[in-house]
C-alpha cells in the first residue's frame, strides 16, 4: 500500500473543498469531510485511478511525446527515439507508485488548473485538466 498521497494538494469534495490527507496504520489516505465525518478513502486507490487516466492520455500521444522529448534533450537521431519510445513502452503505475511524484510536478499541475473531484466513496466525478492550446492561439 502507498505511504504517501501521490496528488496530494489536487484532489477536492464534491463541494470544491480541497481533501486533506492522513497517514493511518502507515498507509496514505484522502480525508474528505462529509458533513463533519471525516471519510478516509485509501490513497492508493484514487491515485491508480488517476495514473491509468494519464498512461490512457501518454498512450493515445506517444509520438508526440517522444517528439517533444527529443526537442527537449536536443537529439534527434533514432537511438533517442528508440530508447524513448521503449522507455514510455514498459511505463506502469506500479513504477510510478513506487518512485512518487516530486512535489515540483504536483505544483505545476495545481498551476496549470489540474483537480480531480472525488465523492465520500473515493469515486473520481470529474477530472479538470488544462486544454492544450488549438493550433493557432497563443
Amino acid at each position: 500500500m502507498a505511504q504517501q498521497a501521490m496528488f496530494s494538494g489536487l484532489i477536492y469534495d464534491e463541494f470544491e473543498n480541497p481533501v486533506a490527507t492522513a497517514i493511518i496504520g502507515g498507509e496514505a489516505q484522502y480525508v474528505v469531510d462529509d458533513d463533519g465525518f471525516l471519510r478516509h478513502v485509501d490513497a492508493e486507490l484514487i491515485d491508480r485511478q488517476i495514473l491509468a487516466f494519464f498512461l490512457a492520455q501518454l498512450e493515445q500521444n506517444k509520438a508526440l511525446a517522444v517528439e517533444q522529448a527529443m526537442q527537449m534533450m536536443g537529439q534527434d537521431d533514432l537511438l533517442t527515439k528508440a530508447a524513448l519510445d521503449d522507455s514510455l513502452n514498459n511505463i506502469s503505475a506500479d513504477q510510478i507508485i513506487a518512485q512518487g511524484v516530486p512535489a515540483q510536478a504536483r505544483d505545476m499541475l495545481g498551476m496549470a488548473g489540474f483537480r480531480v473531484v472525488i465523492n465520500v466513496h473515493g469515486d473520481i466525478v470529474r477530472l479538470d485538466q488544462p486544454a492544450a492550446p488549438e493550433e493557432g492561439d497563443e
